[in-house]
């Protein structure tokens, strides 16, 4: 493992996690659109044994438990133990998930799986081969993988227009010494790029599904700003910026009150969202 997987480890495992629990109900809500619709698309055998690969909370690792049933059995991981410890008491009582603390950039525990799912999962690899590599290994023969990944930052205004905000204004401040969750929610946008990856790491049958959805990032516009600016793209800049985003924290408010006052409706702010559904097998 390298020092900047550790890196990132530290920061899912400190900062990170303190913000994800602070927007839990805004995360889980928006991304299980495009979670769920990847599991329908594509869902695993009743009897199934899967892994989930960067589970988080382990609402995925959960539902998956859901859909093998009773004879299967759902493992989620993550590197950071801080959310395998409340995945594993969220699952308190069900019998066929489990949770793991795993690098996978070192190795995927258990095996062999019919299906590795990932649900925003495998963007934050500092080695992304060298992980969908160890995933592979413990597929079965005729295993499969799908993980879904953002599409570009333009697609993505749930998260880009506050970005775009906030480096008008703030810059592009320097990280020193402070920790980063790795390559960032977009290195995986890019389909030939991906494509690259999965074959260096044995994979075929390589293909991409587009799945856009509107997805809620507040219940108004004030807790909207509130998520933009702790996470995604332009939390990460505020939290860099440090007194300087302190300092500007009004003005950088009322520029993205203007911004995402147009996506309000219906009880809600709600702003377009896209990814890739990406499925291979291998080779």
């Amino acid at each position: 493992m390298g020092d900047g997987n550790r890196e990132a480890i530290e920061a899912w495992n400190t900062v990170l996690f303190d913000k994800f629990v602070q927007f839990r109900r805004v995360l889980t809500t928006g991304l299980g659109i495009h979670g769920t619709r990847a599991m329908d698309l594509h869902p695993p055998r009743e009897g199934a044994r899967v892994v989930d690969i960067g589970c988080g909370f382990g609402d995925t690792t959960i539902e998956l438990g859901r859909r093998v049933g009773p004879r299967g059995h759902a493992t989620g991981v993550d590197a950071a133990s801080r959310f395998i410890d409340s995945a594993r008491t969220e699952a308190r009582g069900r019998e066929n998930v489990s949770f793991e603390v795993a690098d996978v950039e070192a190795s995927v525990p258990g095996g062999p799986y019919e299906l590795a799912f990932s649900r925003m999962g495998t963007m934050f690899f500092s080695s992304p081969v060298f992980a969908l590599r160890n995933i592979r290994k413990s597929l079965a023969p005729d295993g499969r993988l799908c993980m879904v990944v953002w599409r570009k930052r333009e697609a993505n205004e749930c998260m880009h227009a506050a970005e775009l905000v906030v480096r008008e204004l703030l810059g592009d401040p320097p990280k020193n010494d402070q920790v980063t969750c790795g390559p960032g929610p977009f290195s995986m946008a890019s389909p030939d790029l991906v494509s690259d990856q999965l074959v260096a790491a044995g994979y075929r049958d390589i293909a991409f599904e587009r799945s856009d959805a509107p997805i809620e990032i507040g219940a108004d516009i004030e807790e909207a700003i509130r998520f933009a600016l702790t996470l995604g793209p332009a939390g990460e800049v505020m939290r860099l910026a440090g007194d300087a985003a302190v300092a500007r924290r009004r003005e950088i408010e009322s520029a993205l009150r203007d911004v995402l006052a147009p996506f309000e409706r219906d009880g809600a702010v709600r702003a377009p969202s896209s990814t890739w559904i990406v499925t291979a097998r291998p080779a």
